[in-house]
């Protein structure tokens, strides 16, 4: 049996978890979703379109869709729907899980890692964060959890847009992206975003790509984000990679009034990596800073491979796999990103510098 795609929805309160919930509960969009709802929230689909029988936790929407509240863990939920499915008493295509309004989706994500049994039934396809545009900048000055939201997603789609002047707009954008480089950003009204922008993002793959510009990180030249600074081409003008107009007007500084706690960092290499280095290294650096490392990613050229080396983890739980040949045009770069709560970039940096072939 193939797996089942498996999607966290993860955001701030009033940011449109729920209304996207219910569009996906009760809209005739011809896909069976289930549907698992963290049912400690203070924001209940339950009291507006279900009526939850205390027995039951499973309740069949008009339109196939399956709405499952948690009573004892994710795990277990997981496995009872996999189990229902295989037997055929229950049909489903894929499983969203709504995590509550200031959960941190780590622990979810690593279920399907750390688990054989849930990793033998489902794929996680990946993290979804919902940003509201207009509490968006006190919420992530006032707490952490929503920036380690913000950390962890595939994808980030920013509500209630209409709400906020464009230069406010732009300014959360840019702070976003600097906490978090791989999640492409997407505005949306209230909710509303078609299920194609939705499913199947593949955003927690094994994939060969890294689409991160480690130029935007260097905001005018200083703070260099990567290892080989000296042979990169600095010669291209901000607007190319920074899509957002004030740059050129108004200089950097009403950017970072404030510092985050989440912050990305990039790493460049046009060495190769010795492998048996690199592993004792990042293996010493996630036994010692993995509570908090939220994402991280690179497509490696190791020493002693022709093919990338894709890794990957989320907190202390990291995966390697090896991606496609190298082409023979290809440079052979390095790539990385870790995004994380203050994280100790000279260390990770010499330590990787000192990996290297």
């Amino acid at each position: 049996m193939s797996l089942i795609p498996a999607t966290i929805l993860t955001g701030f309160l009033g940011a449109g978890k729920t209304t996207l919930l219910k569009r996906v509960l009760t809209e005739a969009h011809g896909q069976k979703i289930a549907v698992i709802e963290n049912e400690f929230g203070a924001e209940n689909i339950d009291s507006d379109i279900l009526v939850s029988d205390t027995e039951e936790q499973i309740v069949q929407m008009s339109n196939g869709c399956i709405c499952c509240t948690i009573r004892e863990d994710l795990r277990a939920t997981l496995q009872d729907l996999a189990a229902k499915k295989r037997k055929g008493t229950l049909v489903f295509d894929r499983v969203v899980i709504e995590t509550t309004g200031l959960a941190d989706p780590g622990p979810v994500a690593q279920t399907f890692f750390m688990d054989d049994e849930i990793a033998e039934s489902y794929l996680l396809d990946s993290i979804l964060t919902l940003v509201d545009a207009k509490h968006a900048p006190q919420q992530l000055n006032d707490r952490q959890e929503a920036r380690r939201q913000v950390g962890f997603a595939d994808q980030i789609f920013i509500s209630k847009s209409e709400l906020v002047e464009p230069e406010a707009l732009e300014a959360l954008k840019h702070r976003l992206k600097h906490m978090n480089p791989r999640a492409p950003q997407r505005v949306t009204h209230f909710g509303e975003v078609a299920l194609s922008e939705v499913f199947d993002l593949r955003g927690f793959n094994l994939n060969a790509k890294l689409e991160i510009d480690p130029d935007f990180l260097d905001d005018g030249g200083h703070d260099h984000a990567h290892g080989d600074h000296h042979d990169h081409d600095h010669d291209h003008a901000h607007g190319e990679h920074c899509d957002h107009p004030s740059h050129a007007q108004e200089g950097h500084g009403h950017h970072h009034h404030h510092d985050d706690d989440v912050k990305s960092f990039v790493f460049k290499s046009d060495r190769a990596f010795d492998p048996a280095k690199l592993e004792d290294f990042l293996g010493a650096i996630v036994n010692i800073y993995g509570p908090r490392m939220l994402r991280y990613k690179g497509v490696l050229d190791m020493k002693g491979t022709e093919r990338k080396v894709i890794f990957q983890g989320v907190h202390q739980l990291m995966g390697s796999d090896l991606g496609p040949k190298w082409g023979d045009e290809e440079v052979r770069t390095s790539k990385m990103v870790f995004i994380g709560i203050d994280l100790p970039r000279d260390i990770l940096e010499q330590g990787l510098q000192q990996c290297l072939v």
